[in-house]
């Protein structure tokens, strides 16, 4: 039953995922007729940029939905195989000892059966001694009652094990549908990765046409310092968050891999890098170095899924170019908690992970905080 109500939401989603898509691959072939049919001039092309960009967006934000969906499905998945790995040990367990409890019952029952040649009201009318009565009394007593005993312990372990059985069964089944879900999910991110790939191409060919790669990456460090600005509005003096001062050189970096930009070194002109780029496969988990607050989780451009967490003490960390954000506005999260995956939004060619440190502000080499 359960299966089958997870069958009927997974049709409905992607019936609605696939009207979604058709939706944005249509305003893609609209635009791309456009540029093709006319002689743009510098205004028309900006305007077609910024219509590019936000089908960019929308189509980096369907990716990260599709992919946080699978990231869950996946930990779900996960717990679903520990669980039915626990199921089984303790079904094993029990299995013996319900057989250690019938070999029990099995010698208590012999020994009754042997035993019973003795006739208590022989015993009495033979007149033999009252003490010796007595203590044969208390003994048959004795052997009856652990007899009781053994008999309600196998019928406790056979109702737990009965127990343990359908719910290794009923897990079975969870983890079934989740297999088929986890499927359908990764054909759903392949669609999104693919209408996503068609609509940077072509973006960049009309950046490439008629825009300046500089203006560009001015037109995205405004964005970011508007953020940036509007971020710190949002942050807590809270004395419970200590900021990184004192973790100089002794945070771990958010993810694996080597930098492929440094802080400082020039990206174009007199734009440089105010974080570093971290080389990382796309979907690898992007981890919190220090506890903290999320104060944004969105879309920017440039930047893509762009994650930023208040530490206190007028520190914060920004996260970009992700594939997925695992975590919302007001969320707080923990040191090495997972907050994010490795993506390439933002219109970003090679995967990897955008990362700054920024003092009331003011960016920090994030090579000083981080070992």
């Amino acid at each position: 039953m359960k299966a089958s109500i997870i069958a009927g939401f997974l049709i409905f989603s992607i019936h609605a995922f696939a009207a979604d898509l058709d939706k944005r691959q249509s305003e893609l072939k609209a635009i791309q007729q456009q540029i093709a049919s006319e002689q743009q001039d510098l205004q028309s092309s900006s305007q077609q940029r910024d219509k590019l960009v936000q089908l960019l967006k929308r189509d980096e934000q369907a990716v990260g939905d599709a992919a946080k969906k699978l990231n869950q499905t996946e930990g779900q998945l996960e717990t679903s195989r520990q669980r039915i790995s626990e199921l089984a040990k303790q079904e094993s367990q029990l299995s013996q000892q319900q057989q250690a409890q019938q070999q029990v019952l099995a010698k208590q029952l012999k020994s009754a059966f042997l035993a019973g040649n003795h006739d208590y009201s022989k015993m009495l009318l033979n007149q033999q001694d009252p003490a010796t009565v007595e203590r044969l009394l208390t003994y048959y007593g004795y052997l009856n009652k652990a007899r009781m005993t053994a008999i309600e312990s196998l019928k406790k372990t056979r109702t737990e094990l009965l127990q343990v059985q359908q719910q290794a069964k009923t897990e079975n089944e969870r983890l079934n549908a989740l297999a088929v879900d986890q499927r359908a999910q990764s054909n759903q991110l392949a669609a999104e990765q693919q209408q996503r790939q068609n609509t940077l191409a072509q973006l960049q060919k009309v950046i490439n046409q008629k825009a300046s790669g500089l203006e560009q990456l001015q037109i995205e460090e405004a964005s970011l310092k508007r953020v940036i600005e509007q971020a710190m509005k949002s942050m807590s003096e809270s004395p419970s968050m200590e900021g990184l001062a004192k973790s100089n050189g002794r945070l771990n970096w958010p993810t694996k891999g080597a930098l492929r930009h440094a802080f400082g070194s020039t990206r174009s002109g007199n734009v440089h890098w105010k974080g570093v780029v971290i080389d990382a496969r796309e979907g690898q988990a992007v981890n919190a170095p220090a506890s903290g607050k999320v104060i944004y989780a969105d879309w920017l451009k440039g930047f893509g899924l762009l994650m930023v967490i208040d530490h206190g003490q007028g520190f914060m960390s920004l996260y970009g170019y992700s594939q997925a954000l695992l975590k919302d506005v007001g969320d707080t999260v923990k040191a090495g908690e997972e907050i994010a995956l490795v993506g390439r939004s933002g219109g970003q060619s090679q995967s990897g992970l955008y990362f700054e440190i920024r003092h009331k502000g003011e960016a920090e080499n994030p090579a000083k905080y981080c070992r």
